[in-house]
């Protein structure tokens, strides 16, 4: 079957595309974090020596298959920017059907499982390969009409793969690079670029004209996808080895399960899912997924800030970037990895829940004066640590909580001595 032609007519069609791929890149990478957290960590969780040399081959894959997802959100961030469009992080809760995206696109966590690997290499197939998704994936809408040429206000376009939505946009900036001119398009300051140099990504591409912006959306693609059907190292053929050996030891032991059998289960009802979710009652693992949920806000806040900065100084800049770096490693690790070991609630026996990434609100940007911004981070981050040390003692996840506490002290800490510098 034919693709449908993805059009770009004007700034406001690539802006929409561009916000629809950020979105998409950070479901995805949700997706692939909680597969990861639910992982088994030790042999009295019921596999043997050789089943967890395994397990720890798989968790690592898909984390580093996460992190470069990380650096496609990256990398759409500056595309938003270079055009003029400021970067956003705000998405839709778990689980997404066929709203924002096509109908053949849709998000929801799951553990690591044939279930998880068959959909995750659905997402990553590419183009003009047939695959079907996993069991419960269903188009609940027909695909949306195509976008007539002289549309003048942006909507949502079909796309068959993720790399046909890439192809779509990179079409679009070649298009409309070539009516308004390059200097006409990209019309952002160099500055607000993310770099390699800050984030040290030596994949990051800084975008400033037509060529980097090309450069950037082919980065994507060829992780993902693979270049010109290569696609043995890229994401799909790191997937397929996963699948394939899982279902190998599968097949040598029925009775094997690599996953700690997690629930997304919520600390409440989330504001933008109509379906009822699960719900955490067991109040010691609902402390644990707000934090969570408080450090994952946060995050994106810091993110939110670096990439819609004003006259932040280098020195700055890198202290945002080391507290995203931080808010990664030293909150979200060890909670979500304690979370998985956690009851749900008598609701669900035998249940542990996982790391939803839930969003409480459509989350917006701060005021433009850098002061005032940075205040309200070091006010989230300290908070986090007040509850967290709060709840440490004597908590099933004291561990994880204490460790948590100090990471966001240190943070907070360092976000305070350099809110007032000055440019």
């Amino acid at each position: 079957m034919a693709e449908t032609r993805i059009v770009v007519e004007h700034r406001e069609h690539l802006w929409w595309l561009l916000a629809e791929a950020s979105q998409l890149e950070h479901g995805i990478m949700c997706q692939y974090l909680y597969a990861a957290f639910s992982l088994k960590a030790g042999t009295e969780e019921g596999v043997t020596a050789e089943q967890l040399e395994a397990i720890g081959r798989w968790r690592t894959a898909v984390v580093d298959i996460a992190i470069q997802e990380m650096l496609h959100l990256a990398l759409v961030s500056n595309l938003m920017s270079a055009i003029g469009a400021a970067p956003t992080f705000t998405r839709s809760n778990f689980p997404r059907a066929s709203e924002y995206f096509p109908p053949g696109v849709q998000l929801k966590l799951l553990p690591f499982c044939e279930d998880s690997l068959t959909h995750f290499l659905y997402l990553e197939r590419p183009e003009g390969m047939e695959r079907a998704d996993a069991a419960g994936f269903v188009p609940t809408a027909p695909p949306p009409l195509p976008v007539a040429t002289d549309e003048d206000f942006p909507r949502g376009q079909d796309f068959a793969t993720v790399g046909h939505l890439y192809r779509g946009i990179a079409d679009g900036l070649r298009h409309l690079a070539g009516r308004l001119g390059e200097r006409g398009l990209f019309v952002g300051p160099a500055r607000a670029q993310a770099t390699p140099e800050v984030f040290q990504w030596p994949d990051l591409i800084a975008v400033t004209d037509l060529a980097s912006a090309v450069a950037a959306v082919e980065e994507i693609v060829e992780q993902g996808e693979g270049a010109r059907g290569e696609w043995q190292t890229a994401h799909y053929g790191r997937f397929l080895r996963v699948y394939e050996e899982h279902a190998a030891m599968c097949a040598a032991d029925p009775d094997f399960q690599p996953a700690r059998p997690v629930l997304p289960a919520f600390s409440s009802q989330p504001f933008d899912v109509a379906e009822p979710q699960a719900l955490i009652s067991d109040p010691t693992t609902k402390s644990v997924a707000d934090m969570f949920n408080m450090g994952y806000e946060v995050l994106l806040q810091t993110l939110t800030r670096y990439f819609t900065h004003t006259d932040e100084t280098p020195e700055q800049l890198a202290t945002l970037v080391s507290t995203a770096f931080g808010l990664m490693t030293g909150v979200l690790r060890p909670l979500g990895n304690s979370l998985t070991a956690l009851p749900v609630g008598p609701e669900h026996p035998g249940r542990t829940t996982g790391p939803t990434f839930q969003m409480y609100y459509q989350m917006g940007n701060f005021t433009p004066w850098r002061e005032a911004a940075w205040t309200l981070l070091e006010e989230r981050v300290r908070l986090l640590s007040d509850r967290c040390t709060a709840l440490a003692e004597g908590h099933p996840a004291a561990r994880a909580m204490a460790s948590a506490a100090a990471a966001a002290t240190r943070l907070a800490d360092g976000l305070r001595g350099r809110e007032s510098g000055v440019r």
